[in-house]
């Protein structure tokens, strides 16, 4: 992978994943086909109250729809769902500690009984290991800390802390923090410590699913499943009332997901490819993945 001065990995070198069509064209035919011959799903959708978009699910957890415009002037409709750890605790899941088999983040969920669970940033060729530094608890899934300038951490080991950080190694002592957490996933970073879009301008477009932390300490999962670039998508973040302070990239393309269930909302967001299809299309299209990060609600 090359890297470019001044910015994080680029992202037109996302590493190619195993098994899949060298054409993204091909690719997306052949998943369109075989999603059209087994199921098609619908999933909820609501539009934002300028006053109040949030929708609450329960106690420290809410998820909002923004629709909004890029500099092309296209609509986007992006899904926000924010997390407040004092409520919910954050794990690392790993195929490669657990069933060395990757599954959709629906069936990341209710294997693990998660409330909702996206992707652990990009994986390597081998179909387990992170693009990035990854590490939970004892299990250490990537031991390379990579020149990603950001790191998710959580599973803090003191109350000298928050219990979850987006570290940005530009303007962290990121040594002295890891000693701090059990809990570590590098990824792009998408926006600084200063609050500015990092992301080079490119061509490509495509879904992405992305976290992020807002002023108040909460977590923010972000997903907007229509092509647009990433940098796009970070000027489009930045104008909507998040409070969003920093932010890491995930995942784009058909492997990025974001699945949330309650028991009484369930919601699911599949990444693609092409232009061609919209947001809101009735067809989704889950693709397993290796890791993933996700929510247990705290016992009292």
């Amino acid at each position: 992978m090359r890297f470019s001065k001044g910015y994080d990995r680029k992202p037109e070198l996302l590493p190619a994943r195993p098994g899949t069509a060298t054409s993204p064209r091909s690719r997306t035919s052949f998943l369109l086909l075989v999603s059209f011959l087994l199921f098609t799903c619908v999933f909820p959708a609501w539009a934002s109250d300028e006053k109040d978009p949030w929708k609450v699910l329960d106690e420290g957890l809410g998820v909002a729809e923004f629709s909004s415009s890029s500099s092309d002037e296209l609509e986007y409709r992006i899904t926000v769902v924010r997390i407040d750890p004092r409520y919910y605790a954050f794990k690392l899941i790993n195929a490669s500690e657990n069933t060395r088999e990757k599954m959709t983040a629906r069936e990341w969920s209710r294997q693990f009984n998660l409330i909702a669970a996206v992707n652990a940033g990009m994986y390597q060729e081998d179909g387990l290991a992170s693009v990035g530094y990854m590490k939970n608890f004892d299990h250490v899934n990537n031991p390379r800390l990579g020149r990603d300038k950001t790191v998710l951490a959580f599973n803090p080991s003191g109350p000298d802390v928050p219990e979850v950080q987006i570290i940005d190694r530009e303007c962290q002592d990121f040594n002295s923090l890891r000693q701090k957490y059990r809990t570590f996933v590098q990824s792009i970073r998408m926006i600084s410590c200063d609050r500015k879009n990092v992301w080079r301008q490119q061509a490509g477009r495509w879904s992405t699913v992305a976290i992020g932390t807002d002023e108040t300490g909460k977590v923010l999962l972000l997903f907007c499943r229509s092509p647009i670039t990433v940098h796009d998508f970070i000027e489009v973040l930045l104008t909507l009332p998040l409070s969003l302070q920093r932010a890491m990239y995930l995942e784009g393309g058909p492997q990025a997901s974001l699945y949330l269930s309650t028991g009484k909302t369930t919601l699911e967001r599949y990444g693609s490819w092409e232009p061609a299809l919209e947001q809101n299309s009735s067809i989704q299209i889950p693709l397993p993945v290796p890791n993933v990060i996700g929510i247990v609600k705290k016992t009292p």
